[in-house]
Parts: C-alpha cells; structure tokens; sequence
C-alpha cells in the first residue's frame, strides 16, 4: 500500500497521467467534432434539398418563421445565391426575412435586398430601397454610394450630383466622382451642341487632367480634329485602342509624324512606312511582317484596383465601382476582317 502511495506522489507518474487526460480529451473532442460537422452538413443539405423544391413565397415565410434556421444563416444562403447569379431567391429570401421586422437587422437586410436589386437590374426598386434607408438612417455611406450608382445607371446625373453633397459630408472623398458626373452629364445633355459639350469637357480636362479615357472617346468621336490638337504624346498608349481604330482618312500624319509612337503605331498598321522597329514587342512584329500576315492587335482592358479583367473599355469598373482605372492591354490577334475580304474577293 506505501508503495502505490509512493508512485502515486512521484512526479513522473503525474506527467503520465496528465498526458493520458490530454490524449484522451482530444481524441473525445475530435470525435465529436466530426460527428457534429457531418450531422449539421447532412441537416442544412436536407434543409437545401427542401428550399428547391418550394413553389410559393408562402412556403418559404412558413420556414423562416418556424426558425429552422437562425437569420445569419438565412442571410449566408441568399449571399451564396447572389453569388451564383440566382438573384430572384436571393431576393425572395430578403423579403421575407425583412417581413420578421427585427429592428437590429432590418437596415442591414434592406441594404443587401436593395444590391441585389441593383445588381439584377431592377434599379426603380433598387433606388426606392436605398431612399427608405436614408430616410431613416441619412448618414450611411454605403447606401448612399449605391444610391449614387443607381441614379448613374437611370441617367439621372442631376440626381446623382446631389448625392455627393452628403458624401462630401461624411468625409467621403468624392473629387472623381464629381468630376465623372458632371462630364457624363454634359455628353447627354441633348439641349447642348457638340461645341458646347466640347469646350465644357475641356475646361473639365484642363482643370484636373483626369478622365483621359472619358473624354479622348468623346473627342474622337465628335470633334477628330480637336482631339488631335489637344493629344499629349505621354496620353497615346493609354488610348491606343482608340487609336488603332480609327479610319485612315480621319489620320492626322502632321501629328503622327511628329510623335514617336505613333509614328510606330500606325506603321505596324500599315498606314505608313516610317518606323522600322519598335521596342513594343507587338508593334515590332506588325512593322516587320508588312502584311504579310492576317495579323492585328486585340485589346483586354484591366482595372487597376481590383485587377478584374474586362472584354470592353469602361470608364468605372462593374466589380469594384472605381473610376478612371482602366488599363489598356493588347495583344497580337488573327485579322479576321482582313481574311473574310481576302476569302470573299478569291471568290469573285
């Protein structure tokens, strides 16, 4: 008996026994945790299995209100939805979970129903969510910012820069975003020549050298000449898209001449035969194959924030709603156009 007592009080005993609890607490833990995990994963794959089978909004109130689920994660399900492109459940669920009116979330449900809304293009009842929320709560940046894109895409540009006014407020920095809503305004507004929309988006350009893009798209498009005249050598390649496209009776070759670049640009399109080299790699091979391939340039055009990739130019990226953070990328390409006309005059 003094010798089990004896090993009982020897230290090397004790550390066996405390490594036995710990092996012991563990193992149990794991266990449970795994059997908890399949448990819920098997209950909320149910549950799922159940949601697609409903065909009435009725349904889905009847499931909400029985508190199956807890309304985080009702609000996870119809995020999952958003991001698959389901807007419609996304929304049946918003509705029905701001028909509960739990005063702690309903703000934060109304803003998530009203960017779904926004994002499936239902901007009328978008823009209608996002003024019930500053009615009640005028100091919300986020609604306001979608607020400010919804008047964006409805075309109310007289709106939308009313919008900035409490941004500003908050202390919102909103200098880009005055400048973008002025200059769309201005391009359509109807009740204006296209002198006028001219002269006012260049007091624009002067001003603050911002909205390259923007305003050379315009430029080119309604007054050729005044966008030669006005075309930095340091702005060509952040509009060579713009560039390449353009007509060959519409070329300036005073100004192309004088201009490096463009002098390369323009000989890799075949236009003249000045540059003999580039050190752009794509120029390069364009100037030294000399049509004798049906080779053009192809353009990707890149946000410079989110680094999302877009098959056409914008002026604010559709991922993260910056401005001005386009980035033009090109590549070499098959001239598709130029082997149909090939194909067509073989034939005649």
């Amino acid at each position: 008996m003094d010798t089990f007592f004896l090993e009982f009080r020897d230290p090397l005993f004790g550390i066996i026994i405390f490594f036995v609890l710990i092996f012991v607490i563990t193992f149990v833990s794991y266990w449970w945790g795994r059997y908890r995990y399949q448990k819920n994963s098997q209950d909320l794959d149910n549950f799922l299995k159940s949601f697609h089978s409903f065909e009435t909004e009725g349904e889905l109130n009847i499931l909400i209100k029985n508190g199956e689920l807890s309304e985080k994660s009702w609000l996870l399900l119809a995020n999952s939805y958003f991001k698959s492109g389901d807007y419609e459940k996304s929304i049946e669920i918003y509705n029905e979970l701001l028909k509960i009116n739990n005063p702690s979330s309903t703000q934060e449900i109304m803003l998530l129903l009203g960017k779904t809304y926004f994002k499936a293009g239902f901007l009328e009842r978008a823009k209608q969510i996002f003024l019930a929320i500053l009615k009640n709560n005028p100091r919300t940046p986020e609604a306001l910012k979608y607020l400010l894109l919804t008047y964006e895409n409805l075309r109310d540009y007289k709106s939308a820069l009313e919008v900035l006014e409490p941004l500003k407020e908050l202390q919102e920095d909103i200098d880009i975003d005055y400048l973008y809503m002025k200059t769309l305004s201005i391009i359509n507004n109807f009740q204006l020549t296209n002198d006028k929309k001219v002269q006012d988006i260049l007091s624009i350009y002067r001003s603050n050298n911002a909205l390259t893009y923007m305003i050379f798209e315009f430029l080119f498009r309604t007054n050729i000449e005044k966008a030669w005249q006005l075309l930095e050598n340091s702005k060509s390649e952040f509009i060579i898209d713009i560039l390449w496209q353009i007509d060959k009776k519409d070329l300036n070759f005073d100004i192309i001449l004088k201009d490096d670049f463009l002098k390369e640009l323009y000989s890799a399109r075949g236009d003249i035969q000045v540059a003999k080299k580039s050190a752009i790699f794509e120029l390069d091979i364009l100037i030294n194959l000399k049509e004798k391939a049906d080779a053009t340039l192809s353009f990707e055009y890149l946000c410079r924030s989110c680094q999302s990739s877009h098959p056409f130019a914008f002026n604010r990226c559709s991922y993260c709603h910056n401005i001005d953070t386009q980035m033009v990328e090109f590549n070499l390409a098959r001239d598709y156009y130029k082997t149909f006309n090939e194909e067509n005059n073989s034939f005649q």
